[in-house]
């Protein structure tokens, strides 16, 4: 038996007008009305038989009829207030069938009939409602469920979400700042850490998630300027990104001043030579097939010094004319390319870009670093560190988008050239977003670089088995087209009008009513919708066993103690050492 056994009396009111999603009841008991509440369920009876529509109520209100009293007339007095339409908007959101063959009580995300006029509506609340939490918690989904927490219509049923929607549709995770933004992240990775074959690669802007340890996490952080004479590597956790790794767009924003009039003669000659450094280290016939076909953004190692010295070379070169020696036709017109090659490369804060270790300008480094970071849990060693989490904390903010578009161009491109039958999913999750993936970048800058990998990995990563995680506390600040991609949306507590419109944006325009909502969200309350969710809810996120270092600091209490803190000496020298070790 069907779990909804109404009688025709306990019906809320009925339907006056149906157009495509949206339905307009007509409610005439005013005792009921008072109860229905705004993003709460309602029953609609259907036309087929065992089957009953699942709606939402998005719109509650009382109209003044259009008859008017005669003038004259005597009338009691409960009659001389005009007559009212007591109307309910619903927006239609699925189908609950009683048999689907062996299977009873089936909730479908489609609209196989709409609700005939005059069909009884029925507010779905109390036992019925339990009921109905515990369909959605105990629907079949291939594999192990992905939770994030529990309904706040109904604590006692579970959320899941399909963990494959999720992913190869693209997710953004939102919220303010102590919304329970960073406790969603990692509930996610909790999830996720379960799995034997997991794949995920987070970018942690600030450190916040080290907290998160065990056999599927491994911790990279980029080196600082401590680690120049150290010479850590990945062994030890230490990750340098090589100049050497930068694509011609990236080399030409980093080293290249587009306002000088001679930009487009050190853009060509610094593309030369760099292309013939990378040819002299291809010397021998191993290196033969790359040789033949690589290009400027092959990952070749090169060394910077040799491109200088040819720069330089040019730059005061003199040729034999008619009349003797005159200057070449490049004499003088790199004398600013050649210092700003020089500041970069001795500039101990980019010291993971241009103070490598000797084993990372090897050609058999880069295996070995893309095999770390793409490879999924099973492949790694021990079949531990599935999820990858990379502390960019110590990277200047001035290179940083380029830095975490570099590892997300280097994975794309990785999977892309991979064969499809021995392609591993792989999720990036970008963490303080709007950082890197900005919404208004300067033409040729590094956030424009970083902008069209992003937006590139947004739109074609599916078919490479890459699925993007947006994270930010403003997503009126991240890129458009990046975000219209992403079909699911897990929003926190919203403050900010900007990003609340940017929210409300994303969500389907039936459902526009559930954008009023984020701005009174309680602390760990999110909004899901998308086609990960079965159900368009309230989720309240459970807390999660590894709590990132995020939380937010009781000023009060602190101010409070007793006992002082304090430990500015070794702050003053952390901050001149440039790191944190």
């Amino acid at each position: 038996m069907g779990i909804f056994n109404f009688e025709d009396n306990e019906a809320l009111g009925v339907v006056i007008s149906v157009d495509t999603t949206a339905v307009i009841i007509r409610v005439d008991d005013l005792d009921r009305l008072r109860r229905l509440q705004v993003n709460r369920l309602a029953v609609l009876q259907s036309s087929k038989a065992g089957q009953h529509l699942i709606g939402i109520v998005v719109k509650i209100t009382r109209k003044p009829d259009d008859r008017l009293m005669t003038e004259g007339e005597e009338k009691e007095d409960d009659a001389l207030e005009p007559n009212e339409n007591n109307l309910v908007r619903i927006t239609l959101i699925g189908t609950l069938i009683d048999h689907d063959g062996e299977k009873k009580n089936v909730f479908r995300r489609t609209l196989e009939t709409v609700p005939e006029i005059e069909a009884n509506c029925f507010a779905l609340e109390k036992e019925r409602l339990t009921n109905f939490m515990q369909v959605i918690s105990n629907v079949e989904i291939d594999g192990p469920k992905l939770s994030l927490g529990k309904f706040t219509l109904d604590d006692d049923a579970v959320a899941y979400l399909n963990g494959n929607k999720l992913f190869q549709r693209h997710a953004v995770v939102v919220g303010s700042t102590g919304s329970g933004k960073s406790w969603t992240v990692a509930r996610l990775l909790e999830q996720i850490s379960e799995l034997p074959q997991a794949n995920v690669v987070l970018f942690d802007i600030h450190g916040e998630y080290k907290p998160l340890i065990g056999d599927a996490f491994q911790h990279f952080r980029i080196a600082g300027p401590a680690d120049i004479e150290s010479k850590k590597t990945l062994d030890d956790g230490v990750l340098h990104l090589p100049y050497w790794l930068l694509g011609y767009e990236a080399l030409v924003s980093m080293f290249v001043d587009r306002s000088d009039a001679n930009a487009p003669n050190q853009t060509m000659l610094m593309t030369r030579t760099i292309t013939d450094a990378k040819r002299a280290s291809l010397a021998g016939e191993v290196y033969k097939p790359i040789l033949d076909n690589f290009t400027i953004d092959s990952p070749v190692p090169f060394r910077l010094d040799v491109v200088l010295k040819e720069l330089s070379a040019l730059n005061t070169e003199m040729v034999q004319g008619t009349r003797g020696e005159k200057q070449g036709d490049f004499h003088g017109k790199l004398s600013r390319l050649i210092p700003r090659l020089e500041a970069k490369q001795s500039d101990r804060r980019l010291s993971f870009l241009f103070q490598p270790p000797d084993e990372c300008m090897t050609m058999e480094w880069l295996p070995k670093m893309v095999h770390r970071l793409v490879a999924g849990r099973g492949s790694q060693s021990k079949a531990t560190g599935g999820i990858k989490i990379i502390d960019f904390s110590e990277v200047p903010s001035d290179v940083l988008p380029l830095m975490v578009s570099l590892l997300a161009r280097i994975i794309f491109t990785t999977n892309q050239w991979t064969k499809s039958d021995k392609r591993h999913p792989i999720a990036l999750m970008c963490d303080e977003a709007h950082l890197y993936i900005p919404e208004r970048a300067t033409a040729d800058s590094s956030d424009a670089v970083s902008v069209e990998i992003f937006e590139r990995i947004a739109k074609e990563g599916r078919k490479y088995g890459i699925g993007l995680v947006v994270i930010s506390q403003r997503p009126s600040e991240v890129n458009r087209t990046v975000l219209s991609q992403c079909n699911n949306v897990i929003a926190m507590r919203l403050t900010n009008g900007d990003d609340q419109s940017v929210i409300r944006r994303l969500l389907p325009d039936s459902l526009g009513s559930f954008g009023e909502l984020l701005p009174v969200l309680d602390t760990g309350e999110a909004l899901v919708v998308g086609d990960a969710s079965l159900l368009p809810s309230r989720i309240r996120v459970i807390e999660p066993t590894l709590k990132p270092d995020s939380q937010t600091v009781a000023f009060w209490d602190k101010w409070n103690e007793k006992d002082a803190k304090s430990d500015t000496e070794n702050a003053v020298l952390a901050w001149r050492r440039q790191s944190s070790k």
